[in-house]
C-alpha cells in the first residue's frame, strides 16, 4: 500500500472553503487505497497576526513564549481539518508536533529537528486514520514547545516521509510546480516536470522561494520523492528527487534572483595572511552569514576586500566593518544597498563548457555591468545593479532557450 505525505501551505487551508476542499482532495486519496499523512500549515496571516499580538504585550517577548503562541495557529488547522474529514465519512485524527514526538533542538523560532517517534503514526495508519499532523513545531528534550521558522511545515512534512519511509512528499502551495524562473518576471517562463535536489538547493538559495531550503537539504539527505503541486488546480507539479543520466541534456534548468543583497568593500586593507579573518571573523561572530566574496590583486601591498550579506543585515555588518577599519587602518568602507543577484543552475554544466562565456556574452550585449560572479559546480551567479534584474532575467531566460517546448 502506497504511503504519502502531503504538505497544505497557509493559503491552501486560508478558510474553511479552502479547509473543506483540502479535506475532498485528501478523502479522495484515501479511498482510493493510499495511507495519508497530512501535514498543514497556521491558516493565512494567522502566524502575523498571533506575533503582533506578542508584540503589543511585549516589544520583545521570549522567544519560549512566543513558539507557544503561534505554535497554536497549526493546531487550529489540524482541528478544523481533522472535523471536515470526519464529515467526509473518514477516519481523521490530528496531534501536534509534540504530540507524535518530533524532538528537536532547543533553539526557538529556528529549532532543527534531531529525531521522530513515527510509532503513533503508524499505528493509526494501520488503523485506517488520515493522519493529520501540525507542521512548524516539535518539543525539545525538556518538553518546551519548539517552532523551525518560517516555511518550517515544508521541513516538517520531508522529515515525516523521511521517517516513515513514504513514497513521495506532496508539497501543495498557491503555485504549481517550479518554473524556469519566476512567471512575473518572464510570463513565458515554463514549469520543470523534474528538477534534481542538487538543482532546487541550489535554486532555493539563491533566491527561489518555491521551498524552504532545510526542506530540500532533508529530502536530498535521506532522498525522499518531492512533488510540489498547486492546491488550487488539477497537475502533475514538479518531482524534485536523484539525478537521473538523461538530466544532463539541459544545460541550464533555471535561473533564481534576489534584490535581498547588499555589497560591502573594505578597501586599501594590509595584503597579508589571516587579513580575511580578521575581516569577517567578527562578521560571522554576529551571526550575519556572508554569501560572495572577492579580495582583488594587491598592489604595493594593499589590496581591496568585496563581499555580500543579506540587505536587512547591511546596517549591522557596516558598523562591524567600521571598527575592523580603524584596527587595520584601512582607508574607506562602501555599502551598496542597490544590488541584485542572479543565477543560472543546471546540473548540464558539468559536462558542457561555454556557459559562463554565453551568460557574460548575453549581458554585455544588453549593457548590464557585472559587479562580481560566484561559481559552483553547478551554478554561476553574478551580482548587477539592481536597476537591470528584470532585463538580465528576461535575456537569460531567452539566451537559454528556457521558454521553449524541451522536456526538462
Amino acid at each position: 500500500m502506497a504511503l504519502i505525505v502531503q504538505k497544505y501551505g497557509g493559503t491552501s487551508v486560508g478558510s474553511v472553503e479552502r479547509i473543506q476542499a483540502v479535506a475532498e482532495k485528501v478523502a479522495k486519496l484515501h479511498k482510493n487505497g493510499t495511507q495519508v499523512v497530512v501535514v498543514v500549515s497556521a491558516m493565512s496571516g494567522e502566524t502575523n497576526r498571533l506575533l503582533k499580538l506578542a508584540t503589543q504585550i511585549n516589544d520583545r517577548p521570549s522567544r519560549r513564549e512566543a513558539d507557544v503562541l503561534v505554535s497554536t495557529g497549526e493546531q487550529v488547522t489540524i482541528a478544523l481539518l481533522s472535523m471536515a474529514l470526519h464529515k467526509l465519512g473518514v477516519d481523521a485524527i490530528s496531534f501536534t508536533g509534540g504530540q507524535v514526538k518530533i524532538l528537536t533542538d532547543n533553539a526557538h523560532a529556528k529549532a532543527r529537528i534531531l529525531d521522530i517517534d513515527e510509532s503513533i503514526i503508524v499505528e493509526k495508519l494501520n488503523n485506517n486514520h488520515v493522519v493529520v499532523v501540525a507542521g512548524f513545531q516539535g518539543v525539545d528534550e525538556n518538553g518546551n514547545i519548539t517552532t523551525l521558522g518560517r516555511g518550517g511545515s515544508d521541513t516538517s512534512a520531508v522529515a515525516l516521509a523521511a521517517a516513515l519511509k513514504a513514497d513521495e512528499c506532496q508539497i501543495y502551495t498557491d503555485v504549481d510546480g517550479v518554473y524556469t524562473t519566476d512567471p512575473r518576471v518572464v510570463p513565458e517562463a515554463r514549469r520543470m516536470e523534474h528538477i534534481t535536489f542538487e538543482e532546487m538547493l541550489e535554486m532555493a538559495s539563491s533566491g527561489s522561494k518555491v521551498l524552504q531550503i532545510r526542506a530540500v537539504e532533508f529530502a536530498g539527505k535521506y532522498n525522499v520523492p518531492l512533488r510540489v503541486l498547486s492546491s488550487f488546480e488539477e497537475g502533475e507539479g514538479t518531482l524534485i528527487s536523484l539525478e537521473e543520466d538523461n538530466m544532463e541534456d539541459a544545460l541550464i534548468s533555471g535561473i533564481a534572483f534576489t534584490k535581498d543583497e547588499a555589497q560591502l568593500t573594505i578597501r586599501g586593507i594590509p595584503d597579508e595572511p589571516g587579513i580575511a579573518h580578521k575581516i569577517l571573523g567578527p562578521i560571522a561572530a554576529a551571526n550575519i552569514e556572508v554569501d560572495m566574496i572577492v579580495q582583488n590583486i594587491s598592489q604595493e601591498g594593499h589590496a581591496n576586500f568585496t563581499f555580500t550579506v543579506s540587505r536587512n543585515d547591511l546596517e549591522a555588518a557596516d558598523e562591524i566593518l567600521s571598527k575592523v577599519q580603524q584596527q587595520l587602518g584601512a582607508l574607506e568602507v562602501i555599502s551598496n544597498s542597490n544590488i541584485a543577484k542572479v543565477s543560472l543552475v543546471g546540473v548540464g554544466m558539468r559536462s558542457h563548457a561555454g556557459i559562463a562565456s554565453k551568460m557574460f556574452t548575453a549581458l554585455g550585449n544588453e549593457g548590464i555591468n557585472i559587479l562580481m560572479i560566484s561559481t559552483s559546480e553547478i551554478k554561476i551567479s553574478v551580482v548587477i545593479e539592481e536597476k537591470y534584474l528584470e532585463l538580465a532575467v528576461r535575456t537569460l531566460h531567452h539566451a537559454f532557450d528556457l521558454a521553449d517546448d524541451a522536456e526538462s
